[in-house]
């Protein structure tokens, strides 16, 4: 982990260099729980902010996204795309927030993996839910590009 990043994110780890786009969007950070769950995690900077100065959307559902994998992660083992993605907002919160997602594998099919989660701020009485999101994970086998 990198150690310029604040205490809040000790005991997660990251995909660094795994995602060139998570990488420039984030960081995102994840950590299994003792009870078998996972949160993913990042610290809100400026850099994260529309300009009204609220977290943009785009990054919510980026990291929402990245959440998805991270709670699949176990049961993904190899290549895998997002197929379906659908998100709600239902606040705001800026810079400065420590951001957090929890979320659940709903069903596991051959191929496919239905997730759903929250990506909320605060603590206890505190906490707001930020987003609502639920997605689809496929399977796939590596192949190169086509050009």
């Amino acid at each position: 982990m990198n150690t310029s990043l604040s205490s809040r994110l000790a005991g997660y780890e990251t995909w660094e260099g795994h995602d060139p786009f998570e990488d420039h969007a984030g960081p995102f950070f994840f950590r299994k729980n003792d009870d078998g769950t996972v949160t993913c995690a990042f610290e809100a900077t400026p850099v994260h902010c529309n300009g009204g100065g609220f977290l943009h959307g785009g990054l919510l559902m980026t990291f929402a996204d990245f959440s998805l994998f991270a709670f699949g992660r176990d049961i993904l083992e190899g290549p895998s795309v997002t197929v379906s993605f659908s998100s709600e907002f239902t606040a705001a919160a800026g810079a400065g927030a420590f951001i957090e997602a929890r979320g659940e594998v709903v069903r596991n099919t051959g191929s496919m993996v239905f997730l759903r989660g929250q990506v909320f701020t605060g603590k206890g009485a505190d906490e707001r839910i930020l987003l609502n999101f639920s997605g689809i994970v496929k399977r796939v086998k590596k192949r190169p590009l086509e050009k």
